[in-house]
């Protein structure tokens, strides 16, 4: 349309002004020679300049949405603009948050338009959804006392009884015996206590990963009395800490990341679960059966305390024979058991729980790295300490590569810090020793870039079970800095499962 013209051409020069801004920069001083101070205030006046200019068409740009916010023939037109110009429309809405609840609602309404907004604009977004959601509504205080000892079974059965309304209220909590009034302090200490404990062996609930540092319901904990109400709780516990505010030390693994947010699950993530047994389907993909020696059903054998029973994947499972004509729906239904079916019921509980206070479309605008940061968030990155305790195979601290990375890393936000860590290690868990404990599934393991093969055109890669990035030998900074940017930030879809 004539509007896309206008719009297209006017933006397109203030994105060249912003690369042009970006390149000079780069030039003139690197990250690591200047002060944080001198790099926010240049970027803070920059930014100044590029938000007046674009306030000036403001009125075009919500022009631009409205005329398209119901055609379903204009969407691939509107994706492509919001990919296009994601920087500037995030200025905008940093200043007027309210922008995506009307004129740039399409930003958080189009799943493939979410990857564009920023997590803090998300994050003001969602905290004003709940808001709304709650308007015009009282709802009473909720107080009770716990044993220092009995933090889990006291506040599960004070929570317990509750129904979700209820729930909304503000916590008052003390502690038996104590008689610190609780202006905040005592809740959050509550919840750090609560987490722990929660993810205690003993209770037979949570089953860690590979690495220890993140966790997942456990098959196994049907063993335990009444384990789907348990569930519930922990889920209402989340989605209260969510609501409020709270943060948790609760890091779970990538897929129930996902089943909270109801996106499809990977095969690529039962990595950091189970990292041997990734590698036995990567082979599996990779080379013919035959060579293997395999003779597979649609079948999988369970583990449950010494005693091993065997489930079928697929109805009659165990009479049909894998081929290489239908290996990869082997795959796909037999990672879809070891993180879906076979928690089913566990997850249900949970989420029943976590969305009487958190509504599923909340927190869906959300990708699965952002809702950890939501829950815990976001971690203090510390790259002199990552930058000497990294190891590096076909590259040495000297190469142009090495140096490159750590210019880009060094010229990201918190934010994108977080976001890397978790790429490379599947969590933005930082080791309370700091990253010479970072813990693979060797136990110590340092997070190391490796020399891959590839071009400019290359994405790097990782295994989140060796703490390893594979970076590919890239001919210029710029072309590093966007693949790597693009990895860790727009990268991360893989063929899926319901």
């Amino acid at each position: 349309s004539s509007l896309w013209l206008v719009l297209d051409e006017y933006l397109t020069i203030v994105n060249e002004n912003i690369n042009e801004h970006s390149e000079t920069d780069n030039v003139k001083s690197r990250p690591e020679e200047k002060s944080a101070k001198s790099v926010l205030q240049q970027q803070t006046k920059f930014n100044g300049q590029v938000l007046r200019d674009a306030v000036t068409k403001l009125s075009t740009i919500k022009t631009f949405f409205f005329m398209h916010r119901n055609s379903e023939l204009s969407v691939p037109m509107v994706v492509e603009f919001v990919h296009k110009f994601k920087y500037l429309l995030n200025i905008l809405v940093s200043q007027n948050p309210s922008l995506l609840n009307d004129a740039f609602s399409i930003l958080v309404r189009n799943p493939k338009c979410r990857s564009c907004v920023d997590f803090q604009n998300k994050r003001l977004y969602f905290r004003s959804m709940l808001k709304r959601s709650r308007k015009g509504r009282r709802y009473g205080a909720i107080r009770f006392t716990v044993r220092r000892t009995h933090v889990f079974e006291d506040s599960f059965h004070h929570i317990d009884i509750r129904n979700a309304n209820e729930m909304k209220g503000v916590f008052s909590i003390s502690f038996d015996q104590e008689e610190a009034v609780d202006a905040g302090g005592v809740t959050r200490e509550w919840y750090e206590i609560l987490t722990r404990q929660m993810f205690k062996p003993g209770y037979c609930l949570f089953k860690p990963s590979a690495d220890s540092s993140a966790f997942q319901p456990d098959p196994r904990s049907y063993i335990v009395d009444n384990h789907l109400k348990y569930f519930r709780f922990i889920g209402r516990v989340v989605g209260k800490a969510v609501a409020d505010g709270h943060l948790l030390d609760a890091h779970f693994t990538r897929s129930f990341y996902k089943h909270i947010l109801g996106l499809p699950i990977d095969y690529e993530d039962i990595q950091s679960i189970d990292p041997q047994y990734y590698k036995s389907l990567c082979d599996l993909l990779t080379m013919d059966l035959e060579s293997l020696g395999l003779e597979l059903t649609f079948t999988a054998d369970v583990e449950e305390f010494g005693v091993v029973r065997t489930v079928e994947l697929k109805p009659n499972g165990a009479n049909i024979p894998v081929t290489e004509d239908n290996k990869m729906e082997y795959i796909q239904l037999a990672t879809k058991h070891k993180m879906t079916t076979g928690i089913r019921k566990q997850i249900d509980s949970f989420l029943e729980g976590f969305h009487e206070l958190v509504p599923k479309e909340c927190i869906s605008i959300f990708n699965e790295q952002e809702l950890e940061l939501l829950i815990c968030g976001i971690p203090e990155v510390n790259l002199v300490d990552l930058k000497a305790n990294t190891e590096y195979q076909g590259y040495s601290s000297s190469s142009p590569q090495i140096r490159w990375f750590w210019n880009t890393l060094e010229s990201w936000s918190s934010e994108k810090h977080a976001t890397f860590l978790m790429f490379v290690t599947g969590t933005s868990k930082v080791p309370l020793e700091g990253f010479k404990a970072l813990v693979g599934m060797r136990g110590y393991q340092k997070f190391s870039i490796q020399k891959s093969n590839g071009s400019d055109k290359s994405l790097p890669t990782a295994h989140t079970c060796f703490n390893q990035l594979d970076l590919p030998e890239y001919s210029s900074e710029e072309a590093l800095r966007e693949k790597l940017n693009y990895a860790i930030v727009e990268g991360r879809e893989g063929f899926g499962f319901g």
